[in-house]
């Protein structure tokens, strides 16, 4: 064989199976085979009956048909008539680029209209040549020739010549327009842009509207079409008209989610002045308050408003609600105002506004509105206002809420009763939720749920999972919800062997392949030290989010395994901020700072914007390891992110200046904040206690007293160490007796141990042993070792021999304070005791 044998050679061959490409003459091969690469011939079936073609790597074979009516003849091999190498391919692709350059007004130019790639790029008029740009054989020249045509013709010279429009298209556009009651309308329903967007009742010809090439005119037809020429007969589906006009196609289009199309389809309508229907406005608002569409709602406002339907009530509450659900509770007041009257509907609709945007007190202020203008609160209504006070924690009127239900003959409403179950849990009166529930007539698996919920929310884990039992054997079946809520709580109490029991019942119920149940497991194992269990309920989830690999990572670095977690994350295909913050938290809890804030950079490397729980983590990290610089450096992306710092980075912020030693940087966060609470004073004291700046930590706290802030426990610690520090006895003493007296805060074994550390560095060992005598709770033996210490400084021997009689008395084996009594013995010259001592 020809060319080494290297060919695929063409075996007999049946016309109705082809499995060859064959050409009747070499010159299709000019017009057609050099336009494609090799691989692609494979592809194309041109049947006839003489020749064959067969490729290799090296060279396409032609070969003369023979036909065969036995199957074994197909294994004959036949004789090669001819090699056309690859030089011959490059030499005609050449010759085909010639004639389009020689005259591109014989080709068309469908570059831009074809469909795939692989069409080709030009077609010839005539001989329907097709020469490809990306062909495998493509000349080098034919590139730069190519590019200066194209160039030409962006300054306005024609070089390609545009596909002709087809008269019959044109024909069917215009028999189209003349008549649209003769076509179908198949644009909501077909099922591939392949199908007609318009189908001919009779003749079953399509038209589309992308369609190429479409005459210039039928765009601008299809807009400006008077929708009267659409009518047709009641009764007749999918015709064009129907599809155009009636208020289905409009809901359709927004339940597809084609909102603006429905939009411009209603707007069209009011400007040809055929006013357009009830159900048309109802399904737009709807559908953008589902898509949260804002300005398209405004639109659709304005068209009510122009069609005169502005006073409907029933048009007002749904704007009322597109309104609030798009956020703009603002507009959804004015709306609420103009409309002429109001039903509980209304009422309820503007409740909910202010209730899921954070105002929950105006929520309440409105339901009492509605009951003094006369109208009976329903059943939403009363649970949209629960819900407010929910939020707010508002347990006042929570309760009045329950007083009137019960007056209203709504106490067995089993959805109001498990929303005042999560009202009173979330505000901390567990016991009258338990009451609620106690009371039910009736209880789904919400109530159950709600009840544990409100159990673990307030730390009452055990009694959580007792009400679990009981709903067992009272044979309600628990959901996801009920399972995750149990297993957090088993996670919290850190009850390892009752985690177990859920997770065999989980088994049991079949919801172990449920990926939030998987998470729950994953955290509960994890922080209850049980990795290997967590890693285990890992690798058998059969989908896995991205929560759960933050799950993992968490409890690689609540355990210590750093490497580990680190690999799982380095391995993750999609990351969150919280695994990158899960992770830089790993580092930086089990210090290595230096790590975490590498990690920080090639979190910023790849896009990803830090939250303010990143941010804090990483602060502190800068803090531990003294890192001024990247501490500055990160203070200036916050600013430069624009994300609005919350009280608690604030905090972070002026504790890692304070902890590097700039405490003028750590001053001026500090009086930048807009909102400080108790931390915020107490982090700005410390930074002050740490460096020794008594006076400075002494004039904030009376800052703080004057602003009404209420310093607790914590506050008067720094307060009392920075004097300590500072040599500050009488402001000391001043603080320290204006703690109960006057602030009403009861001192600790910590505020009685900085007072004998201030009078001790003072000098004043006698009024130090004084003061711990009178101490109204028993002293602690770091306040006796405090005043042994001092008196080895100070050289008292007498007081450093009872305050180490205490010392042993309380620590027997604390061989350190044997050392300093010795030393006060040696530092006074007896030596005999010192002996005696050592001994």
């Amino acid at each position: 064989m020809a060319g080494g044998g290297a060919g695929l050679c063409c075996y007999p061959y049946r016309h109705r199976h082809p499995h060859f490409f064959v050409y009747s003459h070499p010159s299709p091969l000019e017009s057609s085979v050099i336009l494609c690469p090799l691989l692609r011939i494979r592809r194309t079936h041109m049947i006839t009956n003489q020749y064959a073609i067969s490729s290799s790597s090296t060279s396409l074979t032609c070969a003369p048909l023979v036909p065969s009516s036995s199957s074994s003849s197909r294994r004959r091999r036949l004789p090669m008539a001819a090699e056309i190498s690859m030089t011959s391919h490059v030499a005609r692709a050449e010759r085909l680029w010639q004639q389009f350059f020689s005259d591109p007004s014989q080709w068309w130019d469908r570059r831009f209209d074809k469909k795939n790639s692989r069409f080709p790029n030009f077609k010839h008029k005539a001989a329907k040549k097709a020469p490809r740009i990306d062909n495998r054989f493509y000349p080098p020249r034919a590139h730069a020739k190519l590019a200066s045509m194209v160039k030409c013709q962006e300054q306005g010279q024609s070089c390609f010549v545009k596909p002709q429009i087809s008269v019959r298209k044109e024909q069917l556009w215009q028999e189209f327009f003349s008549d649209p009651s003769q076509w179908w309308d198949n644009r909501l329903t077909k099922r591939s842009p392949k199908h007609p967007d318009f189908k001919h009742k009779r003749t079953h010809e399509g038209l589309w509207i992308e369609g190429w090439p479409n005459p210039p005119w039928v765009r601008a037809k299809m807009a400006t079409m008077a929708l009267g020429q659409l009518q047709s007969d009641a009764g007749t589906r999918s015709r064009v008209s129907d599809s155009c006009c009636n208020d289905d196609h409009v809901s359709k289009l927004c339940q597809a989610g084609r909102l603006k199309d429905a939009l411009h389809m209603v707007e069209l309508m009011v400007q040809q002045n055929s006013q357009a229907s009830f159900q048309a406005y109802v399904a737009l608002l709807k559908g953008c308050a589902r898509m949260r569409a804002l300005a398209e709602g405004k639109r659709v406002h304005a068209l009510i408003v122009q069609s005169g339907l502005n006073s409907d009530i029933f048009l007002g509450n749904i704007l009322v609600d597109m309104y609030a659900k798009c956020g703009n509770v603002l507009d959804a007041r004015k709306v609420f105002n103009k409309m002429p009257e109001h039903n509980v509907f209304s009422w309820t609709a503007i409740i909910s506004a202010y209730a899921d945007h954070g105002q929950g007190q105006e929520a309440i202020h409105l339901f009492q509105q509605m009951q003094e203008t006369g109208i009976s609160p329903d059943k939403v209504a009363f649970v949209v206002v629960l819900k407010a006070c929910t939020r707010i924690a508002a347990l006042e009127q929570g309760k009045q809420l329950h007083l009137k239900i019960n007056k209203s003959g709504f106490q067995s409403d089993v959805i109001i009763m498990n929303t005042l179950i999560d009202m009173y849990a979330k505000c901390g009166c567990i016991e009258d939720a338990r009451q609620v529930f106690n009371k039910m007539s009736e209880r789904d698996v919400v109530s159950w749920s709600a009840m544990m919920a409100g159990y673990a929310q307030n730390g009452f884990c055990k009694e959580a999972l007792a009400l679990y039992e009981q709903m067992k054997q009272e044979g309600v079946q628990p959901n996801t919800v009920t399972y995750v809520i149990l297993i957090k709580a088993s996670a919290s109490s850190t009850a390892l062997e009752q985690g177990k029991q859920l997770h065999s019942d989980i088994i049991r119920s079949g919801f172990e392949s449920d990926v939030i149940v998987g998470n729950a497991l994953v955290d509960m194992y994890a922080k209850c030290d049980c990795i290997e269990r967590a890693h285990a309920v890992f690798n058998k989830m059969s989908e896995r989010d991205v929560v759960s690999w933050n799950s993992m990572i968490a409890g690689y670095v609540k355990c210590g395994c750093i490497e580990d977690a680190r690999g799982l994350f380095n391995s993750m295909n999609e990351r969150d901020v919280v695994s990158w913050c899960a992770m830089i938290a790993g580092y930086a809890q089990n210090g290595l700072g230096k790590d975490a804030l590498a990690l920080y950079e090639l979190m910023k490397l790849e896009g990803m914007q830090p939250d303010n729980a990143t941010y804090s983590i990483l602060l502190k990290a800068c803090g531990s390891i003294a890192a001024l610089e990247q501490g500055k450096q990160i203070h200036s992306d916050i600013i430069r992110s624009g994300c609005e710092p919350d009280v608690i980075l604030w905090n972070t912020l002026v504790d890692m200046y304070a902890r590097c030693g700039c405490v003028e940087h750590a001053r001026q966060v500090f009086n930048s904040m807009r909102e400080r609470n108790v931390v915020s004073w107490n982090t700005m004291i410390a930074g002050y206690a740490q460096q020794g700046l008594g006076k400075e930590a002494v004039t904030l706290l009376e800052q703080m007293q004057r602003e009404g802030t209420k310093p607790d426990e914590v506050t008067y610690v720094s307060v009392l160490s920075a004097c300590s520090h500072s040599g500050l006895v009488d402001a000391g003493c001043r603080v320290f007796d204006s703690m109960y007296k006057i602030h009403g805060v009861t001192p600790t074994v910590d505020h009685y141990a900085c007072m004998v550390d201030l009078l001790c560095r003072a000098g004043c060992l006698a009024d130090a042993e004084v003061f711990i005598n009178k101490m109204p709770i028993q002293p602690d033996a770091v306040i006796w070792r405090t005043l042994l210490g001092a008196a080895r400084n100070h050289g008292h021997v007498e007081i450093g021999r009872r305050a180490f009689d205490r010392v042993v008395k309380l620590e027997p084996e604390n061989a350190a304070a044997y050392v300093l009594l010795s030393n006060i013995y040696g530092a006074a010259g007896r030596m005999r005791y010192q002996r005696q001592e050592r001994k």
